[in-house]
């Protein structure tokens, strides 16, 4: 059945048009992302299904029968009310019931008639499915002062509130539900955004929903809509067969430009050379001729961004941390830490908030010093730091005026340069936009101009702190592809595994109590390794059951039937499918590092690495084949 319908919906935003005579369904069961760049109409269109905006012509309709829940990125609350007041705010016998139990519970109350009474009350509505399922959601998210009054809370805090909000609400006996969220990811940290990919899949809910997180995409969503240019595009699949059929809308439609404007050139030349009077068939192929012209002078903007920048030179020495300590109180940061970076060294930041990770990085820029040890940095190194603190201006100003206080102009690596107006159109500013006002520019906009700032003062050492957090893909894009060919040393906390599957060499995994541990591999090569501990420690704490005393001839049980085979999801394919390239390149660094020791002429500092590194890799290859045999099982 169709949830919602929409027939050549049009909507602007003051004299900007947004999108124009666009048409969609949403059918039981969708699961659909919506990609745009920030200030495209993404939000504006989530909330026209959810009712909370108009279009401008056109018609929506939503099925009678369809509850639509929305999940905001600003979220609305009764900020003078708890948590949990706001969480059950539903007016519905299961929600006030869990909310008198839950609010029991919070309370640690010794009224044991109030606490059998709200028991009692859960079972005659038979809703204890319903019970554990929010207590999974609360759990998950890490929302556990529900006495706390919304107003105090943390931007982070209330995003997961909004969304156990939303979860929770679903529940009350909607049959037919469509879901919209915009950006649930965000501030949510990785074991948050897995459990609910997880949820989401299982849940019967039909979902639109705005996404940065492309690993989060893929699990769940298999169908993806791009608002580009006024204009609504479909593609079914994943986001890899997005990007290749997009590829391929783009190609097809710059030939069909060049085809216009050869037809174009010929049909000009025809028009000058008609008289003033014209017949009615020669009206007609002037009508025609202005349909040609517009096709003609179409302009395609494909965002793939190759850019050799002319680095600041970076010398030999850049950076050197000797037994490092750092504490807080009683709280450790760092105990004993050594580390010596080399020239392009790519080193991603994990875990879990408040283990240090942004002290680290203010101590590396010397913004915070150390309780003892040494930090030494490079006469060379140029620091760039994008933070989670956001763009700082001293007053209103235009686009370029900002970036030309920075500089006049970018150096390139071929001895050229971009202007201060180029550099912006590169990254997403086209030029009718520079002379806007800073105070004009959207969230994600003021994102992007913080991040353009921090690279145009041409830094050979790149710190970024939550660099994708209201970044569209659009513009992820580019940085990815920027920072791919980035010469100089990065260092990323960052909680989009995608983001640093693809930039990232090796991992600095802040485990707390000042453990930081250095892993050789990319987010997904950890995560791996981290369920297969947690397998193995689940396998270990599974005691193997008593033989039963036999006091009597039982009867025959049945055979059991055999187990039902997995389902080999998307997620083990790909899992599957890096396997078997990472041991490709495992068994490739094997044979290089045996060649490299058979050199006479290596030192004995030179032959100790090697020799380390060949242990790891022998650890890593047996760690990898077990999972791929495990996972082999379900291929065929």
């Amino acid at each position: 059945m169709h949830y919602v319908s929409a027939e050549k919906i049009s909507k602007s935003y003051g004299i900007k048009p947004l999108f124009t005579n666009i048409t969609f369904h949403i059918s039981e069961g969708d699961k659909i992302a919506l990609i745009a760049r920030n200030g495209s109409g993404k939000s504006t269109l989530l909330k026209i299904l959810s009712g909370k905006d108009n279009v401008d012509e056109g018609t929506v309709w939503i099925h009678k029968d369809v509850t639509v829940a929305l999940f905001e990125q600003e979220p609305e609350f009764a900020e003078e009310l708890s948590v949990l007041d706001n969480i059950f705010h539903y007016k519905h016998p299961v929600a006030e019931a869990m909310r008198n139990y839950e609010k029991i519970l919070a309370e640690g109350s010794k009224d044991h008639e109030a606490l059998s009474a709200a028991l009692s009350k859960i079972d005659e509505l038979g809703a204890w499915d319903f019970e554990a399922k929010v207590h999974q959601i609360l759990n998950k998210l890490n929302i556990t002062n529900l006495d706390q009054k919304v107003k105090t809370l943390s931007g982070g805090q209330r995003k997961r509130v909004a969304l156990a909000q939303v979860l929770i609400d679903i529940g009350f006996e909607h049959k037919h539900v469509l879901l919209i969220m915009d950006e649930p990811t965000n501030h949510l940290d990785v074991g948050m955004v897995e459990w609910l990919e997880n949820y989401l899949n299982q849940q019967k809910v039909t979902l639109l929903m705005v996404t940065h997180d492309r690993y989060f995409l893929e699990d769940v969503c298999d169908t993806i809509w791009e608002l580009d240019n006024e204009v609504l595009y479909s593609y079914a699949g994943d986001y890899q067969a997005y990007l290749e059929k997009k590829a391929a809308r783009i190609e097809n439609t710059i030939a069909n430009i060049d085809k216009a404007k050869n037809l174009f050139r010929k049909e000009l030349e025809w028009m000058r050379k008609q008289p003033k009077a014209r017949t009615t068939k020669s009206k007609s192929r002037q009508d025609n001729f202005y349909e040609i012209q517009t096709k003609a002078k179409q302009k395609v903007e494909d965002n793939q961004v190759e850019l050799q920048m002319k680095m600041s030179r970076l010398g030999g020495k850049i950076a050197e941390l000797k037994k490092v300590y750092k504490s807080y109180g009683d709280k450790v940061i760092l105990k004993g830490f050594d580390y010596t970076f080399k020239k392009g060294e790519r080193i991603g930041i994990i875990g879990e908030n408040g283990a240090g990770k942004s002290t680290f990085l203010h101590m590396l820029q010397g913004i915070e010093t150390q309780d003892s040890g040494k930090i030494n940095i490079g006469d060379t190194v140029i620091f760039g730091n994008f933070s989670q603190q956001g763009l700082e201006i001293k007053e209103d100003m235009r686009l370029i005026e900002f970036v030309k206080d920075i500089a006049e102009n970018f150096p390139l690596a071929d001895g050229s340069t971009l202007t201060a107006s180029q550099f912006l159109t590169l990254f997403l500013f086209p030029p009718d936009q520079q002379y806007t006002y800073l105070s004009k520019l959207s969230g994600g906009e003021k994102k992007r101009l913080q991040l353009l700032a921090v690279l145009f003062r041409n830094p050979n050492f790149l710190i970024l702190d939550e660099p994708t957090n209201d970044l569209d893909l659009p513009t992820l894009s580019v940085l990815e592809n920027f920072l791919s060919d980035f010469p100089g040393c990065l260092v990323i906390v960052s909680h989009d595994r995608y983001f640093m599957d693809r930039l990232v060499d090796h991992l600095f995994i802040f485990e707390g109590d000042g453990v930081v541990r250095d892993f050789p591999g990319n987010y997904s090569n950890y995560r791996i390794e981290e369920k297969a501990k947690e397998k193995n420690k689940d396998k270990d704490n599974t005691k193997k059951p008593e033989a039963p005393v036999v006091q009597a001839a039982a009867p025959v049980a049945p055979k059991p039937a055999a187990p039902e085979k997995k389902k080999f999801s998307f997620k083990d394919k790909r899992e599957y499918d890096q396997l078997e390239k990472d041991m490709a390149a495992l068994e490739a660094e094997k044979v290089t590092i045996t060649e490299k020791m058979m050199d006479p002429n290596l030192n004995y500092d030179a032959i100790q690495q090697l020799s380390n590194r060949m242990v790891q890799i022998t650890a890593l290859l047996e760690e990898k084949e077990m999972r791929w045999l495990e996972l082999s099982e379900y291929v065929s």
